[in-house]
């Protein structure tokens, strides 16, 4: 049990890099048949740090006065909240 290798190991110690390189290819090709396997451009986008998300609240008129009155103004919302 102590001389057991991997199939790594075997393709390692067998084939040139040349043949390696070549069949991990093939293995590749086979797998994107049979599941797709990973294509360009999957996965998560990169973050552009220029584009900042921008947040849509439905409020009525006088609702967004009064928020637009309370940022200029810097009013404590957990203060008046209180009393």
């Amino acid at each position: 049990m102590d001389n057991l290798k991997t199939n790594s190991d075997l393709i390692k110690e067998l084939l040139t890099p040349e043949e390696q390189s070549e069949l991990k290819e093939e293995i590749e090709q086979d797998v994107k048949k049979i599941r797709g396997g990973a294509r360009k451009g999957a996965g998560r986008k990169k973050k552009d740090e220029d584009n900042v998300l921008k947040f849509q609240v439905r409020v009525s008129k006088k609702e967004k006065i009064f928020l637009n009155y309370a940022r200029e103004h810097h009013i404590n919302y957990d203060e008046l909240m209180e009393g």
